[in-house]
Order: C-alpha cells, then sequence, then structure tokens
C-alpha cells in the first residue's frame, strides 16, 4: 500500500520556491490582532437595501489566555476554555475574503463581533445542544496550521453564514503558533490537543438528542481530528465513534501516517471523506518540509490506484480543485466549499448504504457530467 499510494512530487528546487512565496504572502498580509475579537455596537443602515447577518458561534479552546490583548495565543492551556460569539456578517459578499473590522466598522463591508461572553462548561455544552439540527446533527470546525484564534473564529463565522447553517457552529481552536515559521511547533501543539477534542467529542455525543458529529479538520487540523478518533478508537469509545462524520480538507497528513491511521481505527460507521486538490501549493510546501513526502491533500482522483484505494478502505475522496481560492495557494477552497453545505451535509448523512458511497467523485465547476452522488456542475458554475 505504501508504493500503491505514492506520487511525484515537484522538485526540491520548486518546493523552496513555493516555501518562500508562502513566507512572503504571509508576510504582505495584514492579520488581525485580537482588538478584532472586542464587541462592537452597529447602527442599522438606513439607506441599504440589504442588512448585514447576524451568525453565532461557539468555541472550545486550549489556548492560553492573552490577558493583555484579550484573545488567546499560541501557548498551550492545561484546561479548556469556553465562549459564545455573535458576528455581524456583511450582506452581499461575492468570495470568501474576510474584512476585518476598524476603529469605526463598516457592516455593509467588515465582518464584526457584535455579542462575546465566557460560558462554564455546562452553558456551552446546553447552548451547542440547543444548535443540534432536527436529524440530529451537529458540527464541530477544527482549523489548520498558521491560524490565530482570531481568524479561526471569523472564518467559522464566515462558514457558518455561506452554509446557512442553523444553529450555532463550534470551533475547536488549538494552539496554533500563527507563525509560517512555527510548522514543526503546531504539528506538536495539534497532537498535544488530541485528549482536548476527545473531551469535547465525548462531551456532546453523551446527549441522546445528537445522532451525528460532522468533524471538520482543515489542513493540519485534519491530522488532529484523525489523531482523536484514533485515540477514542484505541479507548475502545465505539459509542462515540459511531456518531462521528469525518470530513478532511485539504488534509496536510503524511500519507503513509494515514495508511497507519486508518489501520488502527478500522472502518467508520459514516466513510470518511476527504476533500483533496492537485494544485495544493500550500501542501507542496508542506511535502518539502517533511522531506518530500506526499500529502493525502493532493491525492490524485484520476489515478485507479487511489479509487481502488477508496474502495478497499471506504473512504470518499472529493476532488474539489475546480473550486475557486481566495488565497492564491488553492488551500482554502473548502471555504469557499460552504456555500454547498446542504448538499455536502446530505452526502455526509450516512443514510445511503450502496457501493457507491465511496470511491473517487468530482466537483465539476465546467458543467461537464459529474461522476459523483453530489450532481453539483450546474450549481457550481451558476454560483461563480
Amino acid at each position: 500500500m505504501r508504493e500503491r499510494y505514492s506520487q511525484r512530487l515537484p522538485n526540491a528546487g520548486s518546493a523552496v520556491i513555493v516555501a518562500i512565496g508562502l513566507a512572503v504572502l504571509a508576510g504582505c498580509a495584514t492579520r488581525p490582532s485580537p482588538e478584532v475579537l472586542k464587541p462592537v455596537h452597529l447602527s442599522e443602515p438606513v439607506h441599504s437595501e440589504t442588512v448585514p447577518d447576524r451568525v453565532n458561534v461557539l468555541a472550545a479552546t486550549n489556548r492560553a489566555p492573552d490577558s493583555a490583548r484579550g484573545g488567546f495565543g499560541g501557548t498551550w492551556a492545561a484546561n479548556l476554555t469556553y465562549e459564545q460569539f455573535t458576528f455581524s456578517v456583511p450582506p452581499g459578499r461575492k468570495d470568501t475574503a474576510i474584512v476585518y473590522p476598524t476603529v469605526k466598522p463598516d457592516p455593509e463591508r467588515q465582518f464584526a463581533v457584535v455579542e462575546r461572553k465566557p460560558l462554564p462548561k455546562d452553558a456551552f455544552v446546553k447552548q451547542a445542544l440547543g444548535s443540534v439540527q432536527p436529524d440530529g446533527t451537529i458540527g464541530i470546525f477544527v482549523h489548520g496550521y498558521n491560524y490565530s484564534y482570531q481568524e479561526a473564529l471569523y472564518r467559522t463565522a464566515q462558514i457558518a453564514a455561506d452554509a446557512k447553517i442553523p444553529g450555532a457552529p463550534i470551533l475547536f481552536s488549538w494552539p496554533s503558533a500563527a507563525s509560517v515559521a512555527g510548522y514543526v511547533a503546531d504539528r506538536d501543539a495539534a497532537l498535544s490537543s488530541r485528549s482536548e477534542l476527545d473531551s469535547l467529542v465525548t462531551s456532546l455525543s453523551a446527549s441522546g438528542k445528537v445522532k451525528r458529529i460532522i468533524l471538520f479538520g482543515h489542513s493540519m487540523g485534519g491530522f488532529l481530528v484523525m489523531e482523536t478518533v484514533r485515540q477514542l478508537k484505541l479507548q475502545h469509545r465505539d459509542e462515540v465513534v459511531g456518531k462521528l462524520a469525518v470530513v478532511l480538507a485539504a488534509p496536510d497528513i503524511d500519507v503513509d501516517v494515514f495508511r497507519s491511521q486508518l489501520t488502527d481505527i478500522g472502518q467508520m460507521p459514516i466513510p470518511i471523506s476527504l476533500l483533496v486538490s492537485k494544485d495544493d501549493r500550500a501542501l507542496v510546501a508542506s511535502s518539502f518540509i517533511a522531506g518530500e513526502r506526499p500529502r493525502v491533500g493532493r491525492l490524485d482522483i484520476n489515478d485507479p490506484v487511489i479509487e481502488e484505494a477508496a474502495m478497499k478502505e471506504r473512504l470518499r475522496v472529493i476532488d474539489i480543485t475546480s473550486i475557486e481560492a481566495s488565497d492564491g495557494l488553492g488551500h482554502d477552497r473548502y471555504a469557499s466549499l460552504a456555500k454547498f453545505g446542504a448538499q455536502l451535509a446530505s452526502f455526509e448523512s450516512g443514510r445511503r448504504t450502496s457501493a457507491g458511497d465511496v470511491g473517487a467523485f468530482v466537483f465539476d465547476a465546467a458543467g461537464a457530467a459529474v461522476a459523483s452522488p453530489f450532481r453539483l456542475a450546474g450549481r457550481v458554475a451558476a454560483a461563480r
């Protein structure tokens, strides 16, 4: 299986160029400070035909508080902290870009926090259970490498708004250093966060009201998700694992590590879904950092070996290369995918039991026939 999963990577020189490009992009971007977490009062627009949306987000983090600036940093904490946020989301947005609030926020252009409050664990769980959808579904988003707490929160709000998620989605924010140079530190932080994510998932699954937990991990967050599911399985917590629908977007996981994780986890009641892109340049860089080892997020579904492996391991490998990215690297397509949340949720519902549930599928933005239960070609094209 090891040789069969392997893929040819760009030469080292190309990978170095990509890595430098990542650093330049991160250095040029203006990154938000914890100041953007302070609630602001917004007056309703008088002359606008549209008004900002309001979305709620629940957050659980094992980051240590940044007492000086009012947020959370990259230092590890011994315990989870719980919060509730309400965001104002600008109407009429055409893409997934997030415009952070300034001293005088403009609700028609900028996202903004309008309410924030800390919660004890019991109150957090109660709020989360109040957001369970009629079919018993609740969702947890786990961000990736190089994310600050505030960036992860605003991204969760954007996804919730675009996917029109009822209730409040949950963010699990692990202590990323939020630094391009912090790749190794972030991997250690992700590994150290398994028990905290385990605790959050277990707390929610204990309720009979919860039938399914969508555990959505992006990039290195996908690695954390898989390690947490593996830990639960090794602890024989099948009553928890049985409620999990795992979705890994651009997973930054070594293909052999992933194979080992699958061996320990075994077949999931709801097949694991992988959202992959052949041209994800961020994963080219991470492959180079890891000694030019291939990453799961760049699997090529046109390779019959990949489709065969997906069938054997009961995986859904879904190519989203055609979905528009906003980061210039093809690594944040999952955020653009949010507008198709209803279709994705339907696909992940676990109600389908035929062999067609697993294998290799594609979102096709060009309008060609789609070899997938999604059948979203026309919808993707129309949304552009």
